[in-house]
Order: C-alpha cells, then sequence, then structure tokens
C-alpha cells in the first residue's frame, strides 16, 4: 500500500490559486497601476470568446441520441438562430427563433 498521492491535491490547489489570482488582480489593483496596452487591447475580446465557448458544447453534445455524435437538431437550430442574429442584431428574436426552429424539429421528428 503506497502512501497518500498528493499530485493531484496539488494540481487542484494550484490551479485555484493561479485562477483567483488572475481574477482578483484587476481588483486589488492600485487605481493609478499602469496595464499594458496589449493587454487592455485583447479584453475587448474576451466576451466574444465567452460566448461560443458557453453555447458550443451545450449545442453539439446535449441529448445526443444513442448511436449518434451530435444532435443535429441543436446543430440545425443554432446555425438558424446564428443566421438571424447575424442579419437582424435581435438577441430576443434569435432566443426565440432559435427555440421555435429546436422546438418544430423535435416535435416534427422526435429523436
Amino acid at each position: 500500500m503506497s502512501g497518500f498521492d498528493w499530485s493531484n491535491w496539488l494540481t487542484v490547489i494550484f490551479a485555484g490559486v493561479l485562477t483567483l489570482g488572475i481574477r482578483a488582480s484587476f481588483i486589488v489593483l492600485p487605481p493609478d497601476a499602469k496595464i499594458p496596452a496589449w493587454l487592455l487591447d485583447s479584453l475587448k475580446y474576451v466576451a466574444a470568446a465567452v460566448l461560443p465557448a458557453l453555447a458550443v458544447p451545450d449545442i453539439l453534445f446535449r441529448d445526443v441520441p444513442t448511436g449518434e455524435v451530435f444532435n443535429f437538431y441543436r446543430i440545425a437550430a443554432g446555425l438558424t438562430a446564428a443566421t438571424y442574429a447575424y442579419k437582424t442584431k435581435d438577441i430576443f428574436g434569435t432566443m426565440a427563433l432559435g427555440m421555435l426552429v429546436l422546438w418544430l424539429l423535435k416535435w416534427w421528428s422526435p429523436l
């Protein structure tokens, strides 16, 4: 019987401390601290990167039918909503259209 393995615990603790440090750095910095211009420029893209990072796994891999790789109904609804959003820039219409397409596909041909 071997001793207690600390490597997993140290990895989790290190990841937690690193995440806390990154997030707290903008809160605990003094008001007169200079943030590099390249960092300020890159922060403009955070919101645009977070939304697809949250939505795409849910669209591709949620409620996947047995024997399938993707849920094609969700992909069709997501592409329809993305096209509508690109053309109109209407957030609520995008959500409503995406949900409507998904519900109609599930009703018309349930998996």
